[in-house]
């Protein structure tokens, strides 16, 4: 976790969240039964964040949302009564489902109406400037001016139609305002919770849960993943997102070319990012990432698109899955 338009752009978190990587990047804890960490990630964040041990980061790991998102984790841990790796897992099922999904389709919803008015749009743009090159010609403006006439008139009238379709494209970005956010505030969480410095009343103990906490090939979720497992499948989830808007996606501009071949290789850079932080926090990026290629999916759907009240829209498909198919085998499979 938004792409017509630019705005399907926005459900592919992978670009977004690099922002906050360098964070992350220390270590949860360092003992000779773990896998060691990178040199440079050994130093603390104390020493790597502005001002010190009063940097940003800690004033942020230390902030109410990171502190809401701690007690949201140990609530669903206590309650449910499940191993550490399924509180997780749970936790980021629940968060995506009754959050991010109908920002999801509420997002669908508004760039479906902007895609209706294209025609109309279309058609302004063409009466305007018949317009403007007869008022150029009567009045004997430059080309500069009669552009900036058209220009200003156009935006004027395009912002006509938004609000009273009440479809504004900024309306879409809201997933991200909220998507973002709960992504950083859950992984801070985390990191807390494997370094031993969480700020709620669980304390030191719940870095010691954690520690027996896994399961499969990571027992351990305050330590990395050494089998490189999770980190793969966190980049390949984002990657499998950015290939199925891109096969979908037909006479692509160069701009969202581009933003396509840049969202592909941070969904790459996520694989060694993902290794160098504990378990936890990779095990939380796989399901966000899973979770948000499933909402995808499911929001191309007729059905859930109808039940959402989603308007129709001329590039909508009755096999929408079926397509994707054969553009993958297209692609993939079949190409010479």
């Amino acid at each position: 976790m938004l792409w017509r338009l630019g705005g399907r752009w926005l459900c592919s978190l992978p670009a977004l969240q690099r922002r906050i990587w360098s964070p992350l990047l220390a270590p949860a804890s360092v003992g000779a039964e773990r896998p060691a960490f990178p040199v440079w990630a050994v130093a603390s964040v104390s020493a790597l964040a502005p001002g010190g041990a009063g940097g940003w980061y800690e004033a942020l790991a230390a902030s109410a949302p990171v502190r809401a998102a701690e007690e949201v984790l140990l609530g669903a841990h206590t309650s449910t009564g499940l191993p550490w790796w399924g509180s997780i897992l749970l936790t980021t099922v629940a968060l995506r489902g009754a959050v991010t999904l109908p920002l999801a389709a509420y997002q669908h919803y508004i760039l479906a109406k902007v895609e209706n008015l294209q025609p109309e749009i279309k058609n302004i743009a063409r009466h305007l400037n018949q317009e403007v090159a007869v008022s150029a010609n009567q009045l004997g403006w430059s080309k500069k001016v009669a552009r900036l006439t058209y220009l200003r008139n156009m935006q004027r009238l395009v912002s006509e139609l938004y609000v009273r379709d009440n479809c504004h494209p900024f309306k879409a970005t809201v997933l991200v305002w909220i998507q973002l956010p709960m992504w950083i505030f859950m992984s801070v969480a985390l990191r807390n919770f494997s370094m031993g410095t969480t700020h709620s009343e669980a304390g030191f103990s719940v870095k010691e849960q954690l520690a027996t906490g896994g399961v499969l090939w990571f027992p351990d979720l305050t330590a990395l993943d050494s089998t490189w497992i999770l980190p793969v499948s966190v980049g390949v989830t984002n990657l499998l997102i950015v290939e199925i808007f891109a096969l979908q996606k037909l006479g692509m501009s160069h701009f969202q070319k581009y933003v396509t071949y840049f969202v592909r290789a941070v969904s790459v850079l996520m694989i060694p990012i993902a290794a160098t932080v504990p378990s936890s926090i990779a095990l939380y990026w796989l399901c966000s990432s899973f979770m948000g290629l499933s909402q995808n999916l499911l929001l191309r759907s007729p059905g859930f698109r109808k039940f959402c009240r989603i308007p129709l829209t001329k590039s909508d498909s009755d096999t929408p899955y079926k397509d994707l198919f054969a553009a993958f085998c297209a692609k993939f499979i079949l190409r010479k």
